[in-house]
């Protein structure tokens, strides 16, 4: 039997789905942009919030982002991409968040786990590329102002023309194991009580996947990794960072210890205590659409929907 495919990653991530083919080749094209936009599907994005109508995105015409726009709002136009009908989406940005949203618009990390593979993918690219651009207004070399272009793909300099790209910080996040199968799981100072999760870091300068897991590990443990293994990746645009997940076995379980600064408190678990602490509400575990939740329930099997249904936490 051939051996499988390095590239079949087994870890479902419910951020990293997507059905939205983002079209580059449409980007430098101003007409076809327009003509798309006449009759395309528009994401209404107030600030970080989606507006929404039930458990779905809130899609509106271009005639109804003029109207809004008559109210005097500061509206931001950015194309994501075509579904398979070569139905376009774009996005409609109002940049500046009201000190008290209105009622029908929610973070994605509350509806996330509720939309389809094509909205994800859509709601993920239009909140990373609107916060890019709402912090990007002025040059990194001159200082002038910038402003979107190629679709809101880049933004140019208006003064020394230069093009800015979008960016995107990778972090690496590591699920903690011993050789006997038990998972180490951290809780953070500025978390809500009882909230543990798995460790993470970003990745520095200079620096790769592998190393950057290494470093972490220790940093915030002291566990020395022996072996690593790559498990998936996901866009995590809060702003905008790329999660990349490990499992990572550590030869010392017996004398890793929290870091005090970062990390006030970690813990042992295999699947019976996990499962008990999590239902007794004495262990909160990170949200249904987090990586490391991901990665917490593949590690503890087919079960893990019942077996893990306690309260889930966000970081505040």
């Amino acid at each position: 039997m051939p051996e499988a495919s390095p590239f079949l990653i087994p870890l479902s991530l419910p951020l990293s789905r997507s059905q939205l083919d983002r079209a580059a080749h449409l980007r430098s094209d101003q007409g076809a942009l327009d003509e798309f936009w006449a009759k395309g599907k528009i994401i209404d994005l107030l600030g970080d919030r989606f507006r929404i109508d039930g458990t779905k995105l809130a899609l509106l015409t271009s005639a109804q982002v003029d109207e809004l726009e008559k109210q005097s709002a500061e509206i931001e136009r950015y194309f994501l991409g075509l579904d398979s009908n070569q139905v376009a989406y774009f996005v409609a940005h109002r940049g500046d968040a009201p000190s008290e949203y209105p009622s029908g618009y929610e973070s994605l990390r509350t509806i996330g786990k509720s939309l389809s593979d094509l909205e994800i993918g859509a709601a993920v690219h239009a909140l990373a590329l609107s916060l890019w651009h709402q912090s990007h207004r002025r040059c990194a070399k001159c200082g002038a102002e910038t402003k979107s272009t190629l679709g809101g793909s880049v933004r140019k300099c208006l003064s020394c023309e230069a093009d800015h790209h979008p960016r995107t910080d990778p972090a690496v996040i590591v699920l903690v194991k011993d050789k006997s199968d038990r998972i180490l799981l951290g809780r953070q100072r500025v978390w809500p009580p009882k909230r543990f999760s798995t460790f993470a870091g970003f990745v520095e300068p200079g620096e790769s996947f592998e190393r950057t897991v290494i470093r972490e590990v220790a940093e915030e443990c002291g566990g020395s990794v022996e072996s690593m293994r790559y498990l998936g990746s996901q866009p995590w645009p809060f702003p905008a960072s790329l999660m990349i997940a490990f499992e990572a076995t550590i030869t010392n379980p017996d004398s890793v210890k929290a870091d005090g600064e970062e990390i006030e408190e970690i813990i042992w678990l295999d699947r019976d205590s996990l499962k008990s602490k999590n239902q007794s509400e004495e262990l909160l575990l990170p949200p249904k659409i987090s990586v490391a939740r991901a990665m917490i329930e593949s590690w503890y099997g087919n079960s893990a929907d019942v077996d893990l249904s306690g309260k889930e936490a966000w970081r505040n």
